[in-house]
């Protein structure tokens, strides 16, 4: 598997779960400034947490080995899981996510499975940086797109994005330890 691809299945998966928060937010038609910041907070927690992540994925592969690679790609499989029920349950909240705290937590709050890909990143043989410019770019057209499509289409798209997005992480966890045990890419 090419570097590109890694970076375009990695980018994709984590910008599904951003487009889907944003189509809520987009349901309330945030202004224009609303919406920069909150595309500039989503994508920047993204690549931050993608860079913890980074650091702590290469910690751990300095103390416990080829281990630590299994263990990112597992976190992945089970990361997207994860976003797949959360998607399917049905959520009340009322926390506006375009200012304050609200928008602090929700950046947060959707950048955590960045974190888990951020730990495989260094096992992967993807270029850092170009994989961390990619996600912040890739995070703020998926905010752009969610935000307008909240506004026209409404929630019926928010749960299916985030099950494609689970699914999607699941996938790509998996093919990435398959690719890595069999010495694929």
């Amino acid at each position: 598997m090419t570097a590109f691809l890694k970076v375009a299945l990695i980018a994709f998966s984590l910008a599904l779960d951003v487009f889907a928060v944003c189509v809520g937010v987009g349901v309330r038609g945030p202004k224009r400034a609303q919406r920069i910041r909150i595309g500039l907070a989503f994508a920047s927690a993204e690549v931050g947490m993608n860079v913890l992540g980074a650091l702590l994925g290469h910690v751990a592969g300095r103390l416990i080995g080829e281990v630590a690679a299994y263990i990112g790609f597992g976190a992945l499989i089970v990361l997207g899981i994860y976003i797949v029920v959360e998607s399917l349950r049905e959520e009340s909240g009322e926390l506006d996510l375009s200012t304050g705290w609200g928008l602090l937590v929700g950046a947060l709050s959707i950048s955590m499975d960045s974190l888990g890909v951020g730990f495989t990143l260094p096992y992967l043989g993807v270029p850092i940086v170009a994989s961390l410019a990619t996600i912040f770019v890739v995070s703020l057209g998926s905010t752009a797109t969610g935000l307008w499509v909240g506004r026209t289409v409404g929630t019926r798209l928010a749960g299916y994005a985030g099950v494609v997005s689970g699914v999607t992480l699941s996938l790509t966890g998996a093919g990435f330890a398959a690719a890595r045990y069999f010495g694929i890419g």
